[in-house]
C-alpha cells in the first residue's frame, strides 16, 4: 500500500478529537496531547495503525471475500458509498436494520422481494394491468427497501470483515459483527472504544477529509488485494494449463512407444539369427 504522508494526514485534520470531557480514557495510548480543550491524537500511532490494518483487510480480500463499508453519519455516506460501488463491495449507508448481520436469512428474504418488485416494475405488461394506487405503493416499497438494502443487493453470504466509520454511531453493527465472529475495521475517535474492535484507527471520525482519506487508504489495499487474487488466478490457470499439455505429451509418448514394433526375443528367433550369420 502507497504511504500516507504525515503531512496528508495533518492537511486533513485527522488529529482533531473530541473535547477532553467528552472522551474515552481507553483512547488514551492514541492521544498525543490536550489543546485548547480538544485531544489531538498521536498521528504516528494512526499510520502505524493504519498500515496493519490495511495488510489485515488486504490479505482478507485476496483470498476471496467480502469486506462491508458500514457508514450511517452524513458526511460519510457519499464517500463510503462511491468506493464501496467501485470497488464492488457491499456497503449500509442509510441506517443500519437490526439483524442485518445475525438475521442474514430474514434479510435475503428482503433482498428477493426487492428483486422481485424491480422486475415486475419493469415490466410494461404487469404495470398496465395493475391498479395505479397498487403500482404506487408497490413502487415506494421497492425505493424504501433499495434506500436500506441497495448497497447489499448482491451480498450472497455473511461478510468477511466489517470496515466502520464511527465505532459509537454504528455499535449495533459492531456488536452483530462480534457475535458472529466477523472482524471489524474502523475509525475511532477520541470518544470511541478501540477495545470494540479487533482493529482500530485513531482518526477524526467527524470531518469529511479526514473520512475521505482514511476510507480511500482501505480502499487502496482492497483494491490490491483484488489485483493480487486476479494474479494468483491467472498464474493457478497456466500452472494447470502447463500441467495439463505435459500430462499430454506423456500419454501421447506413451501412445506412441506401445505402437512400435517389438523385436523377437524367443530362443528360435536367436538360433536362426546365429545360424544366418
Amino acid at each position: 500500500m502507497a504511504q500516507i504522508e504525515y503531512k496528508d494526514l495533518l492537511d486533513a485534520g485527522v488529529h482533531f478529537g473530541h473535547l477532553t470531557r467528552k472522551w474515552d480514557p481507553r483512547m488514551a495510548p492514541y492521544i498525543f496531547m490536550e489543546k485548547n480543550g480538544i485531544h489531538i491524537i498521536d498521528l504516528n500511532k494512526t499510520v502505524a495503525a493504519l498500515d496493519e490494518a490495511a495488510n489485515a483487510i488486504k490479505g482478507i480480500v485476496r483470498s476471496g471475500r467480502k469486506v462491508m463499508f458500514v457508514a450511517t453519519k452524513k458526511q460519510a455516506q457519499e464517500i463510503v458509498s462511491e468506493e464501496a460501488r467501485r470497488l464492488k463491495m457491499p456497503y449500509v449507508t442509510d441506517r443500519w436494520q437490526g439483524g442485518m448481520l445475525t438475521n442474514f436469512a430474514t434479510i435475503r428474504k428482503s433482498l428477493k422481494k426487492m428483486q422481485t418488485l424491480d422486475k415486475m416494475l419493469k415490466d410494461e405488461e404487469t404495470v398496465k394491468g395493475i391498479a395505479k394506487r397498487e403500482r404506487l405503493i408497490r413502487t415506494r416499497d421497492k425505493e424504501k427497501l433499495e434506500r436500506v438494502l441497495g448497497g447489499i443487493a448482491d451480498l450472497t453470504r455473511l461478510p468477511a470483515a466489517l470496515f466502520v466509520v464511527d465505532v459509537k454511531r454504528e455499535h449495533i453493527a459492531v456488536a452483530e459483527a462480534h457475535r458472529l465472529g466477523i472482524p471489524v475495521f474502523a475509525i475511532c475517535d477520541t470518544n470511541s472504544n478501540p477495545e470494540s474492535v479487533d482493529f482500530a484507527i485513531p482518526a477524526n471520525d467527524d470531518a469529511y477529509k479526514s473520512i475521505s482519506l482514511i476510507t480511500l487508504a482501505i480502499g487502496k489495499a482492497i483494491e490490491e488485494g483484488l489485483m493480487e487474487r486476479k494474479q494468483d488466478k491467472d498464474d493457478q490457470r497456466i500452472q494447470d494449463e502447463e500441467e495439463a499439455k505435459r500430462n499430454e505429451d506423456l500419454a501421447q509418448a506413451r501412445a506412441e512407444g506401445e505402437t512400435q514394433p517389438v523385436a523377437d526375443s524367443s530362443p528360435a528367433a536367436v538360433a536362426e539369427d546365429e545360424q544366418e550369420a
